[in-house]
């Protein structure tokens, strides 16, 4: 099997869609023109979005994500976790955790979305990027 797309449940698609962006310097890869659905372009697995409200259209109950009280995160490798970390603030993402070097060897800063999901901005474990 290979992972095809892991999908958040945000507010609102279209501006998580501007959101990754403008923060991470992601593309669009599709987003539905009903703008309940959108992916960004990530390599061979898609970070997709779904409203809330469409998944509640299909009988589910999404609840809304707290960086104090992750339960998921994504993380976004970079040479550059400083430099990553000042343009996802500056879009608007609120700013969880500074870099800070960890004892492996690898940087990690966080910061919490428009919709409240932890974001890692890191380097590669092991430095290969």
């Amino acid at each position: 099997m290979q992972l095809a797309y892991t999908i958040l449940y945000v507010t609102d698609v279209r501006r998580s869609v501007d959101f990754y962006e403008r923060a991470f310097g992601l593309s669009p890869r599709f987003v539905h023109e009903g703008g309940d659905y959108g992916e960004m372009e990530t390599g061979n697995t898609a970070l997709a979005f779904s409203s809330r409200a469409l998944m509640r259209q299909m009988g589910k109950q999404p609840q809304a994500a707290r960086a104090d009280a992750p339960c998921f995160e994504v993380a976004f490798t970079t040479a550059d976790v400083p430099q990553a970390l000042e343009r996802a603030v500056s879009a608007g993402a609120a700013l969880v955790q500074p870099a800070k070097q960890m004892p492996w060897g690898q940087t990690v800063a966080y910061v919490a979305d428009l919709d409240g999901f932890l974001v890692e901005i890191c380097t590669p474990v092991g430095g290969a990027l």
